[in-house]
């Protein structure tokens, strides 16, 4: 019996000098690991992949008359995702393509009635011209008995009365002058004015075909046929997949080691661990998460409980990596950021605005496109293409009024 329990007691022994060998190499290990390398990292599992969701919205009022994309599909920036029901807006267009071929017209009638009244203005500055002549002539003839009082006095009453009818004329040529003056039938603010409604109601018509903004996956479509829409209305969402990063929250604790630069490793639960993409460190999101929540915390109340906040920190994906292996925003990572380097200060940031989907430019040729039909409309409705020279209303046939007494 004393040599059985012997033997026990010696396998256990034996036992847990094994166990407290393996203890002491696993710490021993672990102290190596961390001192060689955990120490240098910080990982979060709390890191979620994310890009740019970039929303396709109506932008006029209509009936969905057509889908042509469905979700997954891909589209290329251009390419047409929904038409809305044009007749009301070719409607309003047709109105304003009559009302500025109207005042195209109408300013051209003013015009016109100008040059009239500056033509008359011109011969009763003739006529008066010669009246007062033969006022001169018929008063140094008078001693010689050789023209009566009464012819004097009929030529002294014609030039006053056309005197009158000067200042008439050039009453009615001040009126049309503050409608037209400095300015040409083209150029004048009323056609202006009627040119820019029928842009406005061209690009009212043109936004009835929806285009993609950018290149990308369709996502979120809410477009349906029969949906009447309006203007913010939100129809299909475009994921550009070719440009992704990571958003890391971090703890407060963590983020005075964070410089931007500092290289990232995250792997995807998609893949597993097999599967590692390489990050860059763009920048630090200037707030906590809780300071942009819907509804942030006020500890002014007193009802204050202290906690770890976290930071969102962006990490850049390699565009080569993620199109080799593509990656969805939302996916769930475990980012570990090697914090050796840090010759970035905290503040500074390497995002960058270069992609594609951060501009777009489907909506360039509108304006011009509108401004050339535009300029058509009113090229046609000119009857006098190019204006005669303005008459010089005061010729050196034109006289300087005086009054009746200059003829005492």
């Amino acid at each position: 019996m004393k040599t059985h329990h012997k033997i026990i007691r010696t396998r256990r022994n034996r036992y847990l000098l094994s166990v407290l060998l393996v203890m002491v190499v696993s710490a021993l290990i672990y102290a190596g690991y961390w001192w060689h390398y955990s120490r240098f990292r910080v990982v979060s599992h709390n890191a979620f992949v994310t890009g740019n969701l970039i929303p396709v919205e109506a932008d006029a009022t209509g009936i969905v008359t057509q889908v042509l994309v469905e979700e997954s599909q891909y589209v290329n920036k251009g390419d047409l995702l929904v038409s809305l029901d044009e007749h009301r807006a070719q409607t309003a267009l047709g109105q304003r393509r009559g009302e500025l071929g109207q005042v195209v017209r109408e300013i051209g009638a003013v015009f016109s009635t100008r040059q009239q009244i500056c033509q008359k203005l011109i011969a009763r500055s003739a006529r008066l011209a010669r009246v007062r002549h033969d006022v001169t002539r018929f008063r140094q003839a008078l001693p010689t008995g050789s023209v009566s009082e009464q012819v004097m006095q009929n030529a002294e009453d014609q030039a006053t009365a056309l005197e009158a009818e000067m200042r008439e004329a050039e009453a009615e040529l001040k009126a049309i002058e503050a409608k037209v003056g400095g300015t040409s039938k083209i150029l004048h603010p009323d056609v202006e004015a009627a040119k820019y409604k029928f842009i406005a109601a061209y690009l009212e018509y043109s936004r009835q075909q929806i285009h993609a903004p950018v290149s990308g996956y369709v996502s979120m479509r809410k477009a349906q046929v029969g949906n009447r829409v309006q203007p913010g209305d939100p129809l299909i969402t475009i994921v550009p997949l070719g440009h992704l990063w990571v958003e890391a929250n971090l703890r407060e604790t963590e983020i005075a080691q964070i410089r931007p630069g500092q290289p990232a490793e995250v792997s995807v639960d998609l893949y597993g661990k097999n599967q590692i993409y390489h990050g860059t460190v763009e920048g630090l999101i200037p707030g906590t998460g809780s300071v942009f929540a819907l509804l942030p915390p006020d500890n002014a109340v007193g009802n204050f409980i202290h906690i770890v906040e976290r930071i969102p920190v962006r990490i850049a994906l390699r565009q080569d990596e993620i199109l080799k292996n593509p990656i969805r925003p939302g996916l769930s990572t475990v980012t570990s950021i090697d914090v050796t380097e840090s010759e970035q200060p905290l503040g500074a940031s390497l995002a960058t605005v270069t992609a594609p989907e951060y501009q777009t430019d489907i909506f360039a040729d509108e304006i011009a496109d509108a401004e050339a039909k535009a300029q058509t409309i009113i090229m046609d409705n000119l009857i006098q293409k190019n204006d005669p020279p303005e008459p010089d209303c005061r010729s050196p046939q034109s006289v300087t009024l005086n009054s009746s007494s200059a003829y005492q």
